[in-house]
């Protein structure tokens, strides 16, 4: 039996797509290999939420997995001391963390290292000095000494590899996904009950995710607001938090200059069970990023059913191929016809629909957990 330690800590933080990747990659893993002795790290201690981590992972009765509690809440103390003093201890065959390695890890420890995207390189403008300089110095360290990377696209794969130098077959790329379940069972009793919950409007064009600079969200309002006159009765709803890590102060500077402020909703963090039926409430998903490294937001829009427009940039293309209306992400009116296509052409909402149910099928968290488990098992015969 091999010791696989995974640095869970992002579980529990309401954060959405890096979270939602390390909670139902681990779960997959648990569900398929029960051979090997797991051990998930939380910086969290309180006995209710380790309680609901256990069942959100599936590990009740899993005599291979366990989930302990490390001292260090914030990224600094994780790093410089409380993971660097448990891999010290017990030594595992496998470390997988994200981005940022401890300050030691053992030389017998394989460094699985998980790289949702590499914005921080392609637009470092967006981010703050000290976030920038922070990464700048140690994620090269990060590509240096890990044994294995993990990318979610072939874009994301090629972007690594060739900023920094990577040999491209050290990337694994293992694609994101969305639950089995998403999007399905959903009644119309249970989907008035969301539309109450968050006061969402009759008619919406929704938006999911962050709220940092790249996302591009004031283009998407400036873009909207041209054509607002054309789509009356429609408004936007802006999933995501406003508290959150490098907000963009120029949506709400927008929206005063539009006069958005009665067309613009926030409702905040939305529960991931209350998600799917706000999608399907929606009249569609506008996805106006300037970079990600995949797009789980696309899928979960197909899998509930609704129409999607968004950037044309790599990785949206490679996930969503021509089931998506797609804008370049600097042309407001590329954009505002994009939205008018989206919420008015019957055609073309039916087409990307159908389309979307195609390309939904293509990825599970099932086939993504079974490609990083083959990397796990190549890493452990190196022992």
């Amino acid at each position: 039996m091999k010791t696989i330690a995974i640095d869970i800590r992002l579980i529990g933080r309401n954060r959405t797509g890096d979270e939602a990747v390390f909670l139902n990659l681990t779960r997959e893993l648990l569900a398929l290999d029960q051979e090997n002795q797991y051990l998930l790290l939380t910086d969290r201690r309180e006995p209710a939420f380790l309680s609901e981590l256990g069942r959100m992972l599936g590990i009740a009765g899993n005599g291979h997995a366990k989930i302990v509690s490390l001292q260090g809440r914030n990224r600094f103390v994780w790093n410089l001391l409380s993971v660097p003093l448990f891999l010290m201890w017990k030594e595992p065959d496998i470390f997988h963390t994200q981005y940022i390695l401890p300050a030691f890890v053992p030389e017998r420890t394989r460094i699985v290292a998980h790289i949702h995207d590499v914005s921080f390189a392609a637009f470092p403008e967006l981010i703050g000095f000290s976030d920038r300089l922070f990464l700048s110095r140690l994620i090269p360290r990060t590509m240096r000494r890990a044994d294995l990377l993990v990318a979610p696209s072939e874009f994301t794969r090629q972007e690594i590899a060739s900023r920094y130098g990577v040999p491209e077959d050290h990337v694994a790329v293992v694609p994101n996904a969305i639950p089995s379940d998403f999007g399905r069972d959903l009644t119309a009793t249970g989907l008035e009950a969301v539309r109450r919950k968050y006061g969402l409007p009759e008619k919406f064009l929704l938006s999911v995710g962050t709220m940092q600079p790249r996302k591009n969200l004031p283009f998407f309002l400036r873009a909207f607001a041209s054509v607002r006159e054309r789509l009356p009765g429609i408004r936007v709803v802006l999933v995501g938090s406003k508290d959150g890590r490098h907000y963009d102060a120029d949506i709400d500077r927008v929206i005063a200059e539009e006069h958005l402020e009665q067309d613009v909703l926030f409702p905040g963090f939305v529960d991931t069970a209350d998600l799917p039926a706000v999608y399907r409430l929606s009249h569609g998903l506008v996805f106006p990023s300037r970079y990600e490294g995949f797009g789980i937001p696309l899928l979960e829009a197909f899998a509930a059913g609704v129409p999607v427009a968004a950037s044309d940039i790599p990785p949206f293309r490679e996930v969503g191929a021509d089931a998506a209306i797609y804008f370049h992400p600097e042309r407001v009116a590329e954009c505002a016809e994009a939205l008018y296509t989206l919420s008015t052409d019957e055609s073309r909402r039916e087409s990307c629909i159908k389309g979307g149910s195609k390309r939904v099928s293509e990825y599970s968290w099932d086939k993504s957990a079974r490609i990083l488990f083959l990397r796990y098992e190549e890493l452990l015969r190196q022992q």
